[in-house]
Protein backbone atom coordinates (compact mmCIF):
# COMPACT_ATOMS: atom_id res chain seq x y z
CA UNK A 1 0.00 0.00 0.00
CA UNK A 2 1.71 3.19 -0.98
CA UNK A 3 2.39 5.75 1.42
CA UNK A 4 0.08 8.71 0.34
CA UNK A 5 -2.88 6.35 0.58
CA UNK A 6 -2.11 5.01 3.91
CA UNK A 7 -1.46 9.05 5.01
CA UNK A 8 -4.89 9.50 3.90
CA UNK A 9 -6.29 6.81 5.62
CA UNK A 10 -4.74 7.61 9.07
CA UNK A 11 -5.92 11.48 8.50
CA UNK A 12 -9.63 10.40 8.29
CA UNK A 13 -9.30 8.33 11.23
CA UNK A 14 -7.91 11.46 13.13
CA UNK A 15 -10.41 13.59 12.11
CA UNK A 16 -13.57 11.73 12.53
CA UNK A 17 -11.55 10.23 16.32
CA UNK A 18 -10.92 14.24 16.62
CA UNK A 19 -14.35 15.01 16.20
CA UNK A 20 -15.68 12.70 18.56
CA UNK A 21 -13.67 13.77 21.21
CA UNK A 22 -14.94 16.94 20.75
CA UNK A 23 -18.49 16.55 20.55
CA UNK A 24 -18.39 14.39 24.21
CA UNK A 25 -15.66 16.87 25.88
CA UNK A 26 -18.19 19.79 25.35
CA UNK A 27 -21.42 17.71 26.27
CA UNK A 28 -19.58 16.59 29.73
CA UNK A 29 -18.28 20.21 30.20
CA UNK A 30 -21.84 21.80 29.89
CA UNK A 31 -23.83 18.91 31.92
CA UNK A 32 -21.60 18.92 34.82
CA UNK A 33 -20.10 22.31 34.72
CA UNK A 34 -16.41 21.77 34.96
CA UNK A 35 -13.93 23.62 33.09
CA UNK A 36 -9.97 22.79 31.72
CA UNK A 37 -7.99 25.43 33.85
CA UNK A 38 -4.16 24.80 32.63
CA UNK A 39 -2.89 28.24 32.92
CA UNK A 40 -2.19 29.70 36.43
CA UNK A 41 -4.64 32.79 36.10
CA UNK A 42 -7.32 30.33 35.75
CA UNK A 43 -6.25 27.83 38.42
CA UNK A 44 -6.14 29.96 40.95
CA UNK A 45 -9.67 31.59 40.55
CA UNK A 46 -11.01 28.69 40.27
CA UNK A 47 -9.51 27.33 43.76
CA UNK A 48 -10.72 31.26 45.00
CA UNK A 49 -14.18 30.41 43.96
CA UNK A 50 -14.49 27.01 45.55
CA UNK A 51 -13.79 28.53 48.83
CA UNK A 52 -16.42 30.24 51.16
CA UNK A 53 -15.63 34.48 51.53
CA UNK A 54 -15.59 36.28 54.70
CA UNK A 55 -15.03 39.20 54.35
CA UNK A 56 -12.75 41.44 57.01
CA UNK A 57 -14.35 43.33 59.16
CA UNK A 58 -11.74 46.46 59.18
CA UNK A 59 -13.32 46.98 55.69
CA UNK A 60 -14.67 50.63 55.85
CA UNK A 61 -16.67 50.36 52.66
CA UNK A 62 -19.54 47.98 52.32
CA UNK A 63 -18.77 45.11 49.51
CA UNK A 64 -20.69 44.23 46.70
CA UNK A 65 -20.42 40.59 46.60
CA UNK A 66 -21.77 40.33 43.32
CA UNK A 67 -19.03 42.42 41.92
CA UNK A 68 -16.44 40.26 44.17
CA UNK A 69 -17.78 37.18 42.87
CA UNK A 70 -17.72 38.34 38.93
CA UNK A 71 -14.33 39.59 39.48
CA UNK A 72 -13.16 36.23 41.08
CA UNK A 73 -14.77 34.24 37.60
CA UNK A 74 -13.67 37.20 35.19
CA UNK A 75 -10.81 38.55 37.07
CA UNK A 76 -6.96 38.69 36.09
CA UNK A 77 -4.72 37.41 39.01
CA UNK A 78 -1.61 40.26 39.22
CA UNK A 79 1.02 37.84 40.63
CA UNK A 80 3.94 40.66 40.23
CA UNK A 81 1.98 42.09 43.20
CA UNK A 82 0.62 39.12 44.92
CA UNK A 83 2.31 37.11 47.96
CA UNK A 84 2.36 33.56 46.82
CA UNK A 85 5.01 32.32 48.95
CA UNK A 86 3.01 33.77 52.57
CA UNK A 87 1.78 31.72 55.42
CA UNK A 88 -0.66 31.09 56.26
CA UNK A 89 -2.76 32.45 53.76
CA UNK A 90 -1.06 33.17 50.25
CA UNK A 91 -1.98 36.81 49.22
CA UNK A 92 -3.95 37.39 45.68
CA UNK A 93 -4.29 40.81 44.07
CA UNK A 94 -7.18 40.70 41.73
CA UNK A 95 -7.91 43.44 39.05
CA UNK A 96 -11.12 43.65 36.94
CA UNK A 97 -12.13 45.83 34.31
CA UNK A 98 -15.53 46.48 33.34
CA UNK A 99 -16.10 48.98 30.15
CA UNK A 100 -14.55 52.06 31.72
CA UNK A 101 -14.58 50.64 35.41
CA UNK A 102 -10.79 49.32 37.14
CA UNK A 103 -11.78 47.28 40.12
CA UNK A 104 -9.49 46.14 42.52
CA UNK A 105 -9.58 43.08 45.45
CA UNK A 106 -6.89 41.62 47.49
CA UNK A 107 -7.87 38.26 49.06
CA UNK A 108 -6.14 35.97 51.73
CA UNK A 109 -6.39 32.28 50.75
CA UNK A 110 -6.47 30.18 53.79
CA UNK A 111 -7.04 26.42 53.61
CA UNK A 112 -10.64 26.37 53.86
CA UNK A 113 -11.60 29.95 53.40
CA UNK A 114 -10.89 33.30 51.93
CA UNK A 115 -10.71 36.41 53.23
CA UNK A 116 -11.06 39.60 51.61
CA UNK A 117 -8.83 42.41 52.70
CA UNK A 118 -9.01 44.94 50.58
CA UNK A 119 -11.59 46.38 48.44
CA UNK A 120 -11.22 49.45 45.32
CA UNK A 121 -14.38 49.35 43.31
CA UNK A 122 -14.54 52.31 41.16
Amino acid sequence: MPFLKRLGYFLVGLSIGLIFLAFFLRKKTDETGTEFCYFPNCRVLKDLRSKPLRIDSALTISVDTLLVQEMLKEGSVDFSSSDTEATPCKIYRIEFENGDQDSRITVHNCESYILLTEYQPQ
